[in-house]
């Protein structure tokens, strides 16, 4: 229920966002209409169409980008023809007078006096807006996404992307009812309404023409990254913020009770809320640096369970900490195990995983959780997810992606205790962190993920539009803010954008101290050299832990590559990166 309010809400404020401007002019048309009618079934063939259309591009393939491609199109031409009856309908009869009478007969959109609109017309005018509805990807509608990617299809996705489209038209409702009453007005003062018809056509084809241009998924995608995701974090930090955060932080800093004298001092009791039993560790496909591990096994120790992915960079920042923590409690009690939850293809490589454990230094359990069977028993929805486990196996804490790691680790301390260890309080630990484990500069970034795949992809700024699962020639010129682009002969699958020959690159332009790429060599496995560039020239001081002062560096495994570290005032650059060899795959942009 919880995560329905968050959906909802996270639609509702796509109202605020830049992007939602050429899909307003289409519902407007609508305004002073009768509301059962008109506006509610278009506003409900809008939101059902989207959720349809997001619900097929967050579990199919190729096929499904084709199909909404073709409905975004025939969805165009529909509404251009509305705009045209509505700004001249005797224009609308010379250019195309049986397509104009078709579409006519089903938006209602005649200039006959009195002609009242049916409800099937206006659900056939929501359903068309739906498939141009484009809102901008903020952290809710990615989470959404996100645990459909994982999870497939099921009745919870779908569930899900009906409460954003609900919450966005109930946003676009309100505005239309004040929309409606303002018309009103205005005709019974003015006598002015062919005049307002004619400018909602005018309004409806400057739409169209947006949309057709890409300026809804482009420019105007881009203004709504700024002006959505701060109300869209902070919805989701208060609504789906952990239930026991405020015990939680009651209980930092609790000590023992002083006794009087003479007296037995009681037994250390945490007040960190019991949040019931901790689920079964069963179900990994393999573990590493331990046998398969049990929660009946786990009884007596405290057990922090660490849900990870190699390749997120989020959880590369969190590993040290975590890693210290296992090293400095081990003797006291605490047990440490990493769950990794893969979120590409390429992180269920088990060889993958193995290897990355070993270049993180990670020396505690890890369960490869590929069926995502351990991550569905704790009902996690994130990377990283932290999860403190008692003595007695029951789950006593949990905190969600990086930061607040003195608070998990007074938690780690109080559950210690209460198992009866005798430790003395101790300061936190402080990791020497180094390249991409380095904590990010979260003041300057105004930068986010961005995904290379066609089943994420946003903000691309190539000429030539994205083809899914087809070998193709880009060319970008100058990308603007939170753009990227493709230059050479390219083939975008559903997660990565695969090099088919030489020379070929990728330009963005961000505004982050970092920036990160994960990349792999491909199928052949060889060595792809590249170079990278910042503003044109060899990034020097700026490079990143894997690249040197030229610019260089090669992809010699599947992982997040730090390529550019800004040594001095952060400024918005241009990155580009040009691979000597073929065959390399990219996958996802992070900054920190």
């Amino acid at each position: 229920m919880t995560l329905l309010i968050i959906a909802y809400l996270g639609g509702a404020l796509t109202i605020l966002s830049p992007c939602i401007l050429p899909i307003l002019p289409f519902v407007f048309a609508r305004a002073g209409q009768p509301f059962i009618r008109s506006t509610l079934p278009m506003l409900t063939g809008m939101a059902a169409t989207f959720a349809l259309v997001a619900t097929l591009a967050a579990v199919g393939g190729s096929w499904a980008i084709h199909a909404n491609e073709y409905g975004r199109f025939a969805a165009i031409v529909l509404l251009a023809i509305f705009g045209v009856s509505l700004l001249s309908p005797r224009i609308a009869s010379m250019v195309a007078r049986p397509v104009v009478d078709f579409g006519n007969s089903l938006l209602n959109a005649s200039d006959k006096p009195g002609s009242a609109p049916t409800a099937a017309s206006s659900l056939i005018l929501g359903v068309a807006t739906g498939l141009l509805w484009a809102p901008c990807a903020g952290p809710i509608l990615g989470l959404v996404l996100t645990g459909a990617a994982l999870q497939g299809a099921n009745i919870q996705t779908t569930l899900l992307l009906v409460a954003y489209a609900a919450g966005a038209a109930t946003s676009l409702a309100l505005a239309l009812i004040a929309g409606g009453r303002m018309f009103a007005a205005l005709k019974q003062s003015l006598g002015i309404s062919e005049r307002i018809r004619q400018v909602l056509g005018a309004a409806i084809l400057a739409g169209v023409a947006a949309i057709a241009l890409g300026l809804d998924t482009g420019f105007l995608a881009r203004l709504s990254y700024a002006s959505t995701t701060a109300f869209e974090q902070a919805v989701l930090d208060r609504l789906h913020a952990n239930p026991a955060a405020g015990a939680r932080s009651e209980a930092v800093g609790n000590g023992t009770t002083v006794a009087a004298a003479g007296a037995m001092q009681p037994p250390f009791r945490s007040s960190l809320p019991d949040e019931g039993y901790a689920p079964s560790l069963n179900g990994a496909v393999e573990w590493l640096n331990s046998p398969p591990l049990t929660t009946e096994q786990l009884r007596g120790k405290v057990v922090l369970v660490d849900f990870w992915t190699y390749s997120c960079i989020n959880c590369i920042r969190t590993t040290p900490y975590v890693r210290a923590w296992a090293e400095k409690y081990k003797e006291q009690g605490l047990v440490v195990i990493g769950v990794h939850a893969p979120e590409f293809a390429f992180e269920k490589k088990i060889d993958n995983v193995r290897r990355a454990v070993d270049d993180f230094k990670i020396g505690y359990p890890v369960a490869i959780d590929n069926d995502y069977t351990i991550w569905r028993a704790f009902g996690n929805s994130y990377w990283p997810a932290h999860y403190l486990i008692d003595a007695s196996g029951r789950i006593r804490y949990h905190h969600f992606g990086e930061g607040n790691y003195d608070q998990t680790e007074q938690a780690i301390q109080d559950l210690l205790r209460e198992a009866g260890s005798d430790m003395e309080a101790s300061a936190p630990v402080a990791p020497d962190a180094k390249g991409a484990e380095a904590g990010p500069d979260t003041k300057n970034i105004r930068s986010g993920e961005t995904y290379l795949g066609y089943k994420r992809a946003t903000s691309f700024a190539s000429r030539e539009n994205l083809s899914a699962d087809a070998s193709r020639q880009y060319s970008v010129a100058e990308p603007t803010l939170n753009e990227w682009g493709l230059s050479g002969i390219w083939t975008v699958g559903a997660e990565q954008a695969t090099l088919d020959q030489a020379n070929g690159g990728i330009a963005y332009r961000f505004s982050a101290r970092d920036l990160h790429l994960v990349l792999g060599p491909g199928a052949a496995a060889k060595p792809v050299r590249f170079k990278v560039t910042i503003d044109g020239k060899a990034p020097g001081a700026d490079h990143g832990a894997d690249t040197d002062a030229g610019g260089n560096g090669t992809v010699t495994s599947t992982r997040l590559y730090q390529l550019i570290r800004q040594s001095g005032d952060v400024e918005a650059r241009t990155f580009e990166i040009r691979f000597l060899d073929a065959g390399v795959e990219a996958y996802a942009f992070t900054f920190g």
